[in-house]
């Protein structure tokens, strides 16, 4: 079954009640424009749940909430579809302060409370700890990441929840491919489903193919209380804002590499690369019938 088509009929026609179907949403834009943009949103998020099975088994999210604007869009997007009777799952959001100075704490949960969302905010000092292990001049972000995913992982468990589901999208996959292939001498990006190693929890990335343009003009629409990273936000030349230039020079010159790059990452030929782990290299021998990669 094709999701993405199924939901056109669903989302063709914006009604009055749409612009409110959650109170997120009270103060949304009603212009064609803005309908546009959230249809083909939720439409890149329900082809993500059909393509990777997001939805089987899973009654209960907990939602990574950092303040940025694709955490923020995320959770929308989830509301709308679960008020839509799309999203047959429960959601809880999450913030992990990390106690970094002048964290304004008081922004997410009372934006959380107004628009009715379940919620728990989780304070650990993370922050100390990448300062102090990091070395001067060196990124923060690896070191940071592995911290507050350790702790999410935690608090999906404690709140009983099947998944945790990350603000992820299509510029993040590509970047963490360019970086892996650059840097790492490996061919990996993040997976828009993966099963933590414990095997007992699911980390899901409904924006996989959600564009970053997309969910930045979605939040500035939305009008979302953005908190910046303090952090890894200050920090210049950093690796993977090398691979975001290098990917939006891409697609100045050549309109559509990026979505031609993703549906690469879908469609992978291991006879045409070097990995014998993958590949069957050494039985492979002439007059015999070459399997074909799916």
């Amino acid at each position: 079954m094709n999701i993405a088509a199924n939901i056109a009929d669903e989302l063709e026609t914006p009604t009055a009640d749409d612009a409110v179907a959650h109170a997120l949403f009270a103060d949304a834009p009603n212009s064609v424009s803005f309908n546009k943009l959230r249809k083909r949103l939720l439409r890149n998020v329900r082809q993500a749940f059909d393509d990777f099975a997001m939805l089987k088994g899973q009654k209960r999210w907990l939602i990574g909430l950092s303040g940025g604007k694709d955490s923020y869009g995320l959770l929308a997007l989830l509301l709308d579809l679960q008020w839509r009777g799309l999203l047959p799952v429960e959601l809880v959001a999450c913030n992990l302060d990390q106690g970094q100075p002048n964290f304004p704490k008081h922004i997410l949960p009372d934006y959380l409370t107004k628009i009715g969302v379940k919620h728990r905010i989780e304070y650990r000092d993370t922050y100390s700890i990448v300062k102090e292990k990091v070395p001067e001049g060196a990124t923060y972000c690896s070191l940071c990441s592995r911290l507050r995913r350790g702790n999410l992982y935690r608090i999906a468990k404690e709140e009983g929840c099947d998944a945790l589901v990350l603000g992820h999208h299509r510029e993040d996959i590509l970047e963490t491919f360019f970086m892996n292939f650059f840097h790492g001498g490996r061919l990996a990006s993040m997976p828009a489903k993966l099963l933590n190693d414990e095997g007992n929890l699911m980390v899901l990335r409904p924006l996989a193919y959600c564009a970053e343009d997309d969910m930045a003009k979605f939040a500035a629409a939305m009008q979302f209380p953005i908190i910046p990273c303090d952090l890894c936000g200050s920090q210049d030349g950093l690796q993977r804002n090398a691979m975001k230039e290098m990917l939006a020079d891409f697609e100045r010159r050549m309109p559509g590499r990026k979505d031609t790059m993703l549906r690469a990452l879908a469609h992978v030929n291991p006879s045409h690369l070097l990995d014998p782990k993958l590949f069957d290299f050494a039985g492979l021998m002439a007059g015999e019938t070459v399997p074909k990669s799916e």
